[in-house]
């Protein structure tokens, strides 16, 4: 995670409560790395430390570098006992030289700048080396589109909009990459059903320890829960509740791959 993108520290217990649903975009990532140099792999925003495991696991003898911008994070990733290195750094001032993976999931999204960054990245890597990145591509859906729209309603001007995450479109990351490598670039769209929850909507759930935070972060206690009510209240419509409480929540990541 990107320091400037956070105001106060992860909370990997609410990150964690979507543990499963969070770590499927994760693997299909690893499983599309066809190519890795002789360096380090590194797992940049790596978070928790959920992947470590499995990028041990998958690419032996190489050693498996964690950096990510928050302690709470990287307390639980050193727990994993998987990484060589944890390194807490902002990724937007974080460099290497030799990587023979850098690998990215679901943390780049929080960075501006992406026409300068994922070149940056890119020339980082070694010979053979890949760099893998996984991003949520859901601004546009009614899960994370309505906590913007409420909060410019109720809220004007008190909530920077520049410090939420964005994504550009896949033909833009294609036209900055393909000249300097192999490149795959795809889509997905995960039907994830998300369990009842007596605390509020599931979508709300979901989203508030991730989309939401820079917005709930600047309100005060009466004012989150006046903007939560009002989301919920929207999501009843979009995301109806079946019989038993649980969600079908459609969301969308977009996955590319450049091989050096």
């Amino acid at each position: 995670m990107s320091a400037s993108a956070q105001k106060r520290d992860w909370n990997p217990e609410a990150y964690s409560r979507f543990r499963d649903l969070r770590l499927r975009p994760a693997l299909d990532l690893l499983l599309a790395v066809r190519s890795v140099g002789g360096g380090d792999v590194i797992d940049l925003g790596c978070g928790n430390g959920a992947m470590g495991p499995r990028l041990k696991e998958r690419f032996l003898g190489h050693s498996v570098v964690g950096v990510d911008a928050s302690p709470a994070m990287l307390a639980q990733a050193e727990e994993t006992g998987t990484y060589g290195r944890l390194d807490e750094a902002d990724i937007a001032s974080w460099s290497a030289q030799g990587a023979g993976l850098i690998y990215s999931n679901a943390a780049l999204h929080w960075l501006k700048g992406h026409e300068e960054l994922m070149p940056r990245l890119a020339g980082m890597l070694g010979k053979g080396g890949t760099l893998a990145v996984q991003m949520p591509h859901q601004n546009n859906a009614p899960s994370h589109r309505v906590w913007g729209s409420l909060a410019e309603e109720f809220f004007p001007q008190r909530v920077d909009f520049e410090a939420g995450p964005s994504v550009l479109l896949p033909s833009q990351y294609h036209a900055m990459l393909s000249k300097l490598g192999d490149v795959s670039i795809w889509e997905t769209e995960y039907y994830q059903r998300l369990g009842a929850d007596e605390a509020g909507h599931p979508v709300r759930r979901f989203t508030e320890s991730t989309y939401a935070r820079p917005i709930l972060e600047v309100l005060d206690a009466e004012e989150q829960a006046m903007l939560v009510q009002r989301y919920e209240q929207v999501m009843e419509k979009a995301y109806p509740r079946a019989e038993d409480g649980t969600v079908l929540f459609p969301f969308r990541r977009m996955f590319f791959t450049l091989t050096v």
